[in-house]
């Protein structure tokens, strides 16, 4: 009788072992999948127009960084060829060479020879350098909706206050200007109080008028429940939904997005605890066991109460797509939105809590760093409610995306005046090209034959 012997390896030394009396209880213990935020985030749906956007907009900010790096020159707004290779490094651009980035974006860079070294040098287009100094225009001119903006900001926050530090990280997304903190702050000292050097405070947090106190959100509540006649209860506290193509909806999930969506919470702009306990009731807390930090809407909801989580996490949904709702591109990069946390009293990991929502907001890692946009802002790649800043950064995405195309118009006035020019009949407007003279040889000829033919 012959016994059979099974042999596997030992996953410590690699060595096979024997499958014996001695061993015939031992188990493979294998590791369940991991479900973190970056196997989600690897796995989740994507979707192309945003990506192919989100990677357009990153080859332009490495050309906007160099932008910065050569107008800081005393010398001129413009470089050799062979100092650009060593200061495109600077702005971000490693991958490629100078004369490749300067071939690549004719519309971008012209090239011309010194008149007194006579080397090659480089500078930025007159066309692409007027829609940066429009750009800064209508920032600055803009005084009223920045004010706008961050008075909004502040209304949200846990004391009314937030760090500058966090608002410069954003300056480009909210449309600021770069000089904020005096041109803004400091100017409207009837609306916002500098607490310490990095601290701003709103001075009065009442909306009087109730206008600051509304979400961007309400206007698209308002119109489903007019046009589509959908019930309160329905649309009270829902956030528009728009899946990415191929999204795969799992068994049991509609329902538990139905029951999210009727989820009442407390309101970004709201300072009072009152929320829902029960759906189909409405129960306000009373005053006795409120605290100070009540009224400031962070630790509001008790995590330990009847959906108590949930509630808190839709608020924390709510805040950041009010946040998104008021940049210019309605898009923001990650890491930077972490800095509001402890302002804004988000105290959820803010990355899952997106990849969580994948029918609100949408995280695209073709940029230089994660970049979560706001879905129903955005159709087919472009956003639908444009504004003045967005039209002129698409203007230079536009530059930047023609490439060698259309290059017959880039000749400058220089180029023109070399260029033979080209003879014209002024009777009939016809140019004479080259290997024209041979016409008449060949008429002459044709005619002599005709004479020969006739004689």
């Amino acid at each position: 009788m012959t016994t059979l012997q099974l042999r596997w390896k030992n996953p410590a030394s690699n060595t096979p072992l024997s499958f014996g009396p001695f061993n015939s209880t031992t188990q493979i213990r294998w590791k369940k999948p991991a479900n973190t935020a970056q196997t989600r985030l690897e796995n989740r749906t994507r979707d192309p127009n945003l990506d192919k956007l989100t990677a357009h907009y990153r080859r332009l900010k490495l050309i906007l960084n160099l932008y910065d790096v050569v107008s800081a020159r005393k010398r001129g707004p413009f470089l050799s060829v062979q100092s650009l290779s060593k200061w495109a490094p600077h702005a971000g651009i490693k991958t490629v060479t100078a004369g490749d980035l300067l071939r690549k974006y004719p519309h971008i860079f012209e090239v011309f020879t010194h008149p007194i070294k006579r080397n090659l040098c480089c500078k930025f287009r007159e066309k692409f350098v007027i829609l940066l100094n429009q750009e800064d225009d209508v920032v600055s001119q803009n005084e009223d909706e920045n004010v706008m903006r961050i008075r909004k900001i502040l209304m949200m926050s846990v004391n009314g206050t937030i760090h500058l530090h966090a608002l410069r990280l954003l300056r480009t997304e909210l449309g600021l200007p770069e000089n904020f903190r005096d041109s803004i702050i400091i100017k409207y000292d009837e609306v916002f109080r500098m607490v310490d050097l990095e601290v701003v405070e709103l001075i009065d947090r009442n909306d009087k008028d109730g206008s600051f106190g509304v979400a961007k959100v309400e206007s698209w509540r308002k119109k489903e429940y007019t046009e589509k006649w959908l019930s309160e209860f329905e649309v009270k506290y829902a956030f528009p939904i728009h899946f990415p193509t191929g999204f795969k909806i799992e068994p049991g999930s509609r329902e538990k997005l139905k029951n999210w969506q009727r989820l009442p919470y407390v309101k970004p702009y709201e300072r009072e605890l009152t929320y829902h306990l029960n759906p189909q009731t409405t129960e306000t807390m009373e005053p006795s066991s409120r605290c100070d930090e009540l009224t400031s809407r962070s630790a509001v909801v008790g995590k330990h109460t009847f959906g108590g989580v949930e509630r808190y996490e839709k608020r924390a949904v709510a805040i950041i797509h009010e946040v998104l709702s008021l940049t210019v591109e309605k898009s923001v990069p990650v890491e930077r939105l972490a800095h509001f946390k402890k302002d804004l009293g988000i105290v959820v990991n803010i990355r899952e809590l997106l990849l969580k929502h994948p029918g609100i907001f949408y995280i695209s890692t073709k940029g230089i760093a994660e970049i979560v946009f706001l879905r129903e802002a955005y159709s087919k790649g472009c956003l639908i409610e444009p504004n003045p800043i967005y039209d002129l950064r698409r203007n230079m995405l536009d530059l930047l995306l023609l490439g060698n195309r259309h290059t017959s118009e880039l000749k400058t006035e220089r180029e023109l005046k070399d260029e033979p020019k080209d003879m014209t009949d002024d009777e009939n407007g016809w140019e004479s090209r080259e290997g024209d003279f041979v016409i008449p040889i060949l008429e002459s000829f044709t005619d002599h034959e005709d004479n020969d033919n006739m004689n």
